[in-house]
């Protein structure tokens, strides 16, 4: 039975329009909502939530359609809806408060509020009766109802004083000062290494038990490590990891890309949903895998999923949707799974047979009878050998195999699309497709990011302020500080792939934005909301790492990049003060903060910074920014124009004359260049390839 729809008609949000027909009486998150429960004096239940979450689905399924549940909330609660993607900041607040309250968190988030905002009881998932211990929806609700109307003195107490515990988290980072910077980031980041290793699963890799998700802060932090002492071990590490996440089912080996994560250790079966940021967090870190190692498993890893983003999650006009959900057709990872007969018939006897033996296919299956396609029996090579001298080329083969079953696949009901546009998680799929361009020189790339830039200035911008999310033809919501902080970066690794300065003056404009409205001018670091900000019940500072690298890790990478290209030591101020303001919190557990530390490696040593001039598009230019670009280096800061530059703002360039009319290329570090050479030999030996 169709519902007439709630408050949430009208709302772009995908996740909140799933449940614009239940029978609760939903309201977004808004004055209306507020008003009317101080009005009335009643308690505020708030669902929290996204669109490719399956327990959400669940949820909904058993007690938000469910007329008798509906009934309960619609006479004693406010029920409101909110999408955590388009507000992290009322996410962030009562996911402290649940964790707070039951040690755990997770969505959908389950919250109970007086009038005035303050939780007083939460959890996560609720079924829709008492079943394995866990208290019902319906009998949660009327306990509350009847401690509301009875116990109303004591809801208040325990509220206030929860409120206190987070209005005390929401202070940020202790006052105490740090030791210096740099000696303090160089200490930190080996402490923050050695704690990764001795939480290091060797067997699988990553550095917890089930579930496991994609560390790839950890990862970016341990390949730097390698990077700078030269060390085995943080490579070893590295490898281990990137080796079985792209081996086991977490990785789509017949579309590219990963799931959101797995739920078991080996990296097999992963919950089903694709979120975009991990997509843009996971191409890099395979990016630099390969600029070390050169393993053909890693430029697959990263070109298939690329071309997934593409195919799958980008909208005609350039911007990237942000997920795929985890369910079709009622059932979770569906649109995934294989028999050895469908293969057959999709494939024929022989060559199904063969794809079946690369890809562990059995007719018994490992997940729920069907079989999730994985090479973690062993890789490509090693099953081809098992097989008999005879398959010459079994990438080939199977990437003919594999185009048939995408095609085959593509038939099926698919996973529903949560197509809203984020800044933040554009900014780092801007990232992922810009460093990809530099790496492996894919035109289709750097369209792809040059497009995606000109749709989020174009529908994501206003008078100069970011805004967060992007739907049918509507912009909303002020944005947070991961919106200007991802997409600056994005914006910077543009310009560092095709150097045109109107990506570097963007990226310039959106940190100067930043630091007006999120820094915290008194103690350092930064606020994950802006001054201008609608009023919560906390104004959270911007912490540690958690599934996305916290906005005040990247914002301090980004300030500490512009101070070299644009000469700015206002920026480089900020960014110290930043880690200062941290430090006593990095120290008591530095791997949570894998994007600060990273960040905070530019100021232990002077990066390198390569200026070349020369058109962009010469062949001795290009030979030589292919040196550059050949091998990993960290964070280079990279600066290319055409002579005679005489723009001051352009730092690394500025007044550099080229040698004989050649192409030439300097290498420096604060400013200091050795000789100019136009020699790509002489180049790398510079750069320190020999």
């Amino acid at each position: 039975m169709k519902h007439e729809p709630n408050h949430l008609a009208g709302q772009t949000s995908p996740y909140l329009l799933q449940h614009q027909y239940n029978p609760v009486d939903w309201y977004p998150w808004g004055t209306e909502a507020l008003d009317r429960a101080r009005r009335e004096d009643r308690p505020i239940f708030l669902s929290i939530g996204y669109a490719a979450c399956h327990w959400c689905h669940v949820m909904e399924r058993e007690s938000f359609e469910n007329p008798a549940i509906a009934e309960i909330l619609n006479r004693h609660f406010v029920s409101i809806k909110v999408d955590r993607e388009e507000r992290p900041d009322i996410d962030e607040i009562y996911m402290n408060a649940v964790q707070a309250l039951t040690g755990q968190g997770g969505w959908p988030l389950s919250m109970f509020l007086t009038p005035d905002l303050q939780p007083f009881l939460g959890g996560t998932y609720y079924p829709p009766e008492n079943r394995h211990g866990r208290i019902g929806f319906p009998t949660l609700l009327q306990g509350v109802q009847r401690a509301w109307t009875e116990s109303r003195t004591e809801i208040d107490r325990s509220a206030r004083q929860l409120t206190e515990q987070l209005r005390r988290i929401a202070e940020g980072p202790p006052s105490g000062a740090s030791t210096g910077t740099d000696r303090s980031a160089s200490t930190e980041i080996q402490r923050g290494v050695a704690e990764l290793t001795r939480r290091f699963e060797p067997r699988w890799g990553g550095f917890s038990h089930a579930p496991k998700f994609p560390p790839d802060g950890a990862l970016t932090l341990l390949l730097r490590e390698h990077r700078k002492s030269g060390e085995a071990v943080p490579l070893s590490m590295s490898e281990t990891t990137l080796d079985h996440m792209a081996l086991g089912g977490l990785y789509d080996h017949i579309g590219g890309g990963f799931a959101r994560y797995s739920v078991d250790e080996r990296w097999l079966v992963p919950h089903f949903e694709k979120m975009l940021y991990n997509q843009a967090l996971l191409v890099p870190i395979y990016l630099d895998g390969w600029l070390i190692t050169g393993k053909p498993l890693y430029r697959r890893v990263v070109e298939q999923t690329l071309d997934f983003v593409r195919r799958e999650l980008t909208d005609v006009h350039g911007g990237f949707y942000s997920s795929l959900d985890a369910d079709s057709e009622g059932e979770e990872g569906k649109f995934y799974v294989w028999t050895p007969e469908e293969i057959e018939r999709i494939l024929g006897s022989e060559e199904g047979r063969f794809l079946a033996e690369i890809y562990g296919v059995t007719p018994q299956g490992n997940f729920e009878g069907k079989n999730i396609l994985n090479l973690l029996g062993g890789s490509l090579a090693a099953r081809a050998d098992s097989l008999g001298p005879d398959q010459p080329d079994v990438v080939d083969r199977l990437e003919s195999s594999r185009s048939k079953l995408l095609e085959a696949r593509e038939a099926r009901v698919r996973p529903a699309t949560d197509d809203k546009v984020l800044s933040a998680w554009n900014g780092l799929m801007l990232t992922a497709f810009s460093r990809a361009y530099q790496v492996f020189g894919r035109r289709d790339d750097l369209a792809a990011a040059e497009r995606a830039a000109t749709f989020l200035e174009s529908n994501l911008v206003r008078d100069g302020r970011l805004l967060v999310s992007f739907r049918d033809g509507q912009a909303r919501l002020n944005a947070y500080l991961d919106d200007y902080a991802f997409l600056a970066r994005g914006l910077l690794d543009l310009y560092e792939a095709c150097f045109e300065p109107r990506y570097l003056e963007r990226s310039e404009a959106l940190a100067e934005a930043m630091l007006a409205h999120f820094e915290n001018r008194t103690g350092g670091g930064f606020y994950f909301t802006s001054d201008d900000h609608e009023s919560l019940l906390t104004r959270n500072h911007s912490l540690h790492d958690g599934a996305l690298p916290a906005g005040a890790g990247v914002a301090t990478e980004v300030l500490l990049r512009l101070a070299v290209h644009r000469r700015r030591d206002d920026f480089r101020r900020s960014a110290e003060r930043t880690f200062e303001a941290y430090h006593p919190l990095v120290r008591r557990m530095p791997s949570a903060y894998a994007s600060l530390l990273v960040a905070a490696e530019l100021t232990v040593d002077a990066p390198q910074e390569i200026a070349i001039i020369g058109s962009p598009t010469a062949a001795a230019t290009r030979e030589l920014l292919s040196v550059v670009r050949g091998r990993y280096r960290g964070c280079p800061i990279v600066q290319l124009a055409k002579p005679p530059v005489n723009d001051e703002r352009m730092a690394l360039v500025f007044g550099k004359p080229q040698l004989e009319g050649r192409p030439t290329a300097y290498v420096c570090r604060d400013y200091a260049c050795r000789q100019p050479t136009v020699d790509p030999a002489e180049l790398a030996r510079q750069l320190g390839d020999s």
